[in-house]
């Protein structure tokens, strides 16, 4: 399969480029076949300069970057995601196009879009496992030291991202309190109390800093803790709901369907890690002949990979 990857000439991000051709170089390393060819598209002839520096150079050259874009009507009422600082005005360039901003990676018909940076990982993980197999997939997150691929559907937001933007000192207190007491019950007047502030300023000033309100936050917080243990621990789904800080197990799937799109269970099959033991990187341990004789006589349409920067 030839898969085309559409660099803009404006410094991308060089990690972005190298997580498309290494995990599938790797898949093809792994199986011991060569599924996948990968060349490198630009605007233009010569060198390309990378974010961090050094260049790159295109295998292909294209004459105008927006014909193979939303101008060239592709994205034309096409579920579509970037990195979340871009997507307002991915909106706006293209209106039929239906954004969804917050999606780590998202596909519509033939058309592939990603948060970009790292979160091409998961979307070629994602390729591999739907061309090659599960057992493909897993063999290239374990070559890379990876977790278990997340779910196009997750989040790029968190708690923890979001409290990186926070510059009040009251509010970055009430977010640590949150964190540290989960299991209480956070309510508005509880938090405003706490940081000696009354309700309605409070509110507003969280809301301010942190673009949700302070009950969202609660419930994010939650989640972030729901996700470390299930990733972590093998403590039951009723254990990991108390120790988080929800009521009870239905609170939790509930609070997971909103924000993640997945349930807690099968983000825990999902998403517990696949490291091996101290983390070592051993070639030798590729799929098996038979695996690799499953994947066999692959045969599909060309691709192009869109990505968040």
């Amino acid at each position: 399969m030839l898969v085309a990857i559409l660099s803009s000439p404006l410094r991308p991000p060089l990690v972005e480029i190298a997580a498309i051709a290494d995990t599938l170089h790797e898949a093809n390393v792994q199986t011991g076949q060569e599924h996948y060819r990968v060349v490198l598209v630009s605007e233009r002839r010569g060198p390309v300069r990378s974010a961090a520096g050094p260049t790159i150079a295109a295998d292909v050259t294209f004459d105008e970057l927006s014909v193979v874009l939303g101008a060239a009507g592709l994205l034309g009422r096409r579920r579509v995601t970037t990195h979340w600082q871009f997507a307002a005005e991915l909106a706006a360039l293209y209106p039929e196009a239906l954004v969804e901003p917050d999606r780590i990676f998202v596909r519509d018909g033939p058309m592939f879009s990603c948060a970009g940076v790292t979160a091409v990982f998961d979307l070629m993980l994602s390729l591999i496992e739907e061309d090659l197999g599960r057992e493909a997939a897993l063999a290239v997150a374990r070559f890379f030291v990876m977790f278990l691929k997340r779910p196009g559907g997750q989040s790029q937001f968190s708690a923890q991202l979001a409290a990186q933007f926070v510059s009040r000192e009251p509010i970055q207190r009430a977010q640590q309190w949150i964190h540290d007491h989960r299991r209480d019950g956070l309510s508005v007047s509880e938090l405003a109390q706490e940081v000696g502030m009354s309700q309605r300023n409070f509110a507003r000033a969280f809301a301010n800093e942190t673009n949700m309100t302070p009950a969202t936050y609660v419930e994010l917080a939650r989640i972030d803790a729901a996700r470390r243990l299930l990733e972590e621990s093998h403590l039951s789904l009723q254990q990991v709901a108390f120790e988080s800080g929800f009521s009870s197990p239905q609170a939790m799937r509930r609070a997971f369907a909103r924000h993640l799109d997945v349930t807690p269970g099968d983000y825990r099959q999902r998403f517990q890690s696949t490291r091996r033991p101290g983390g070592s990187r051993d070639r030798s341990k590729r799929l098996s002949p038979e695996a690799a004789a499953r994947t066999a006589g692959l045969d599909g349409p060309r691709r192009a990979i869109l990505n968040g920067a």
